[in-house]
């Protein structure tokens, strides 16, 4: 019986010395009424903002204060509530989070975080008021993926010149944003701030720390920058989380997609606190596509009755609606866009006029960005081409010249840029002439942008780097020439009305013989 009784008293000593071991970060959450960062007298406390350490989510008490466990390597960062923001830094990069690393990050190539010291015995947040309505614009920016200043330049006049006084809200970068010079993240950073609106970051497979030896240190310089790699926050009625789904394994020297487990019990306890009725949108670097722990991230989206998500990295334009089949369990299919990246085809290609090079990625599309309006629970999606007019929508494909008995055998082709399978697309030859449905086929290429690979391996190619493999086109629509077309000039009309209700046209100026 003693020898029972000490064992007891034993494991007791055990439980309580790690109970004692477990830190906890305590704080408040503030309106900073004369914005100068820190929480003074007679300034408010502000209840019912959600802090997370990456795993868990506390809420503030009725005078704005937290306590939340920390361990040697957390993550403290707030879920910006609706109608409240938080600071920005010189870069416009929210300030949202504490870091708390009291030895630093490990020896890494491009530098980590430096040694955060013991916890401060209050870790305050900071927040402003901030006029949200139901209605508004965020743009959303894939893989950048700056290799070099030079890139950089590009960058800077082929979206930041034009988008400065930008009526958005907000940006968000979807990963890769520099081309693994991680080195390159401040002067990207101080080049995308010039357009002048807060910028949101994720971490993508070219962001990573390389040298980091597991997982773990792999975002080491990216929370440096940027903070967490995965967090959340509201903007008016939506709801964001930003996803970090890629896992890098030092081991193998590769990385894969998927959702750690703690990253998952974030996501779990997050959504707890979101209603059904608001939309819930997903940030990320990398698509769906063979992504682990996607059915969990389902099947905790299943109640949700307004979601959508967005990702990047395969440098080209697709919308995907995921269903029962694919293990969605909600009322409607999830739709998934896999957004155009900002460097297009790598920054290669001819230079035009200007010096910059053209760009397009393998399935045709011009590089640009998204432009995702809100309006309460409900979003559209506007797909903008770098320095193109916002109606610059398709290109379509038929020779100059074509003789009247080859006619009805030649199938003209249409590049809806943003075309999705819910997109309607028609054709006519002249002016008033019935409209013709057009096919949507999955097994085209861009001719003009095959025109372009061929001239790089002419005798006399173009000067710039040379493009990616051409790919198959998403949204591709093809349709027949009119058995009534005679001899002389037509003027070929697509348009294209797409599954938000935005209706675009074009135009190709064909001579039949």
């Amino acid at each position: 019986m003693r020898k029972i009784v000490g064992i007891c008293i034993s494991m007791l000593f055990l439980i309580c010395s790690v109970a004692s071991a477990e830190e906890y970060a305590t704080g408040i959450v503030f309106d900073d009424s004369n914005h100068n960062l820190v929480y003074d007298e007679g300034e408010k406390g502000l209840p019912d903002v959600r802090v997370s350490n990456g795993r868990e989510i506390v809420m503030t008490d009725q005078d704005g204060r937290y306590q939340i466990a920390v361990d040697n390597d957390t993550i403290i960062f707030i879920i910006k509530p609706r109608g409240w923001m938080t600071p920005l830094n010189e870069d416009n990069l929210p300030l949202f989070y504490y870091i708390h690393k009291p030895d630093g990050s490990p020896e890494l190539k491009y530098g980590g975080v430096a040694p955060t010291g013991d916890l401060p015995e209050s870790i305050n947040f900071p927040l402003y008021k901030n006029k949200e309505l139901d209605q508004f614009k965020m743009l959303l920016f894939g893989d950048i993926q700056v290799a070099s200043q030079a890139d950089v330049e590009y960058l800077a006049q082929d979206f930041v010149e034009e988008l400065v006084g930008t009526d958005a809200a907000f940006g968000i970068n979807l990963g890769d944003l520099v081309s693994n010079q991680l080195w390159l993240y401040d002067s990207l950073n101080k080049t995308t701030a010039l357009i002048g609106i807060p910028w949101y970051s994720i971490i993508g497979n070219h962001d990573i720390n390389f040298d980091g030896q597991s997982d773990k240190y792999s975002d080491e310089t990216f929370e440096r920058m940027f903070g967490p790699s995965y967090y959340s926050f509201d903007y008016g009625p939506v709801h964001f989380i930003a996803l970090d789904n890629i896992i890098w394994n030092f081991e193998k020297g590769n990385y894969s997609r998927g959702l750690s487990e703690k990253q998952l019990e974030f996501v779990k306890n997050d959504l707890a606190l979101v209603p059904n009725d608001q939309l819930v949108v997903l940030t990320m670097h990398s698509p769906f596509i063979r992504m682990g722990g996607l059915q969990e991230l389902f099947d905790m989206l299943a109640e949700k009755n307004y979601t959508f998500s967005a990702s990047a990295h395969y440098h080209s334009q697709e919308h995907v609606f995921y269903s029962s089949e694919h293990g969605w369990k909600g009322r409607e299919p999830h739709h998934h866009l896999i957004s155009v990246t900002a460097c297009g085809s790598f920054w290669k290609g001819a230079p035009d006029e200007f010096g910059l090079p053209h760009a397009t990625m393998s399935d045709g599309a011009p590089n640009g960005y998204s432009i995702v309006t809100f309006n309460g629970n409900r979003y559209s999606i506007e797909y903008k081409a770098a320095r193109r007019p916002a109606d610059f929508q398709m290109s379509i494909f038929a020779p100059q010249k074509v003789a009247l008995n080859e006619a009805g055998d030649f199938q003209v082709l249409a590049n809806i840029f943003a075309g999705s399978e819910r997109s309607k697309v028609k054709m006519r030859v002249g002016k008033d002439n019935p409209w013709i449905i057009m096919e949507k086929t999955e097994d085209e290429v861009d001719a003009y942008y095959k025109m372009q690979k061929e001239a790089e391996e002419s005798e006399n190619p173009p000067r710039g780097r040379k493009l990616p493999d051409i790919s198959e086109c998403q949204h591709m629509w093809k349709a027949s020439l009119p058995d009534y077309v005679q001899k002389g000039k037509h003027l070929i009309h697509v348009r294209t009305t797409d599954m938000f209700g935005h209706t675009y046209d074009g135009y190709r100026v064909i001579w039949i013989r």
